[in-house]
């Protein structure tokens, strides 16, 4: 499993995944779930992904391995729905490819989830979440963020402090990384290191920085996870006890 987070704000774009993959309790490995596509002034694109590690290499290799060819591909596509589009024909490529329909015994799930987000000059910051079906869905005011994998454990923290209109990067970084110690406290799937990587709208990089890694002793995360604990301590032993007990 995995945990993956972008966001569309008015201020621009946040991307946020975890490194760890699992096939059991006994094979646990760190695999990088960003993959960013650039020309300098141009275009800034990024993919994070999650699901089958067979099948999201693959579509990557392919996405990387295309950007060589004549046809269609993430560096000359004219929209980021059209990046969508591409994103999502490549994966059903993949699944249908690697799966047998004929091997009724096989219990392999080769399905996949990807966040494709980023900015084209002459349209604004666009976010879309591409399902293993090749279909997708975009981003708006009302729903500025898309979580994939072990999404649930960060998901109220999210609906409770970010807002499309009102908040800002940084601390949408900081929420980002509230729900992802949230996250790896309660689900082994998911864990450290983790990616983060920032765009600001309409202000395109001469080249795109790589994301920021955040590892287990990274200051700034260890104090959060601290500070969000005791937070959480303080204002639970603040609220009042239930009334009706001994009445």
């Amino acid at each position: 499993m995995t945990y993956c987070v972008a966001m569309r704000l008015r201020a621009g774009l946040l991307f946020a995944s975890d490194t760890r993959t699992n096939a059991g309790i006994d094979h646990i490995a760190s695999f990088r779930k960003m993959h960013q596509f650039q020309i300098p002034h141009q275009r800034e694109i990024v993919v994070l992904t999650a699901g089958n590690l067979a099948t999201t290499q693959s579509v990557i290799s392919l996405l990387n391995q295309r950007l060589q060819g004549e046809g269609d591909h993430l560096l000359k596509v004219p929209t980021l729905y059209d990046a969508a589009v591409l994103l999502g024909r490549t994966v059903r490529e993949v699944i249908e490819r690697d799966t047998d329909p004929h091997d009724r015994r096989s219990s392999v799930d080769f399905g996949a989830n990807f966040l494709i987000g980023g900015q084209i000059k002459g349209e604004g910051p666009r976010l879309f979440h591409v399902y293993p079906q090749g279909n997708f869905i975009e981003a708006t005011e009302d729903t500025p963020y898309f979580q994939i994998g072990e999404s649930k454990y960060g998901k109220p923290i999210i609906d409770r402090v970010v807002n499309y209109e009102t908040t800002p990067l940084d601390e949408a970084a900081k929420c980002t990384l509230v729900s992802f110690d949230s996250t790896i406290r309660s689900n082994l799937s998911v864990g450290l290191p983790i990616d983060m990587l920032m765009l600001r709208a309409n202000q395109f990089e001469m080249a795109m920085k790589p994301p920021h890694r955040i590892g287990r002793d990274d200051p700034y995360f260890l104090a959060l996870r601290n500070g969000w604990s005791a937070g959480l301590r303080k204002v639970f032993d603040d609220l009042p006890n239930e009334p009706w007990f001994d009445a």
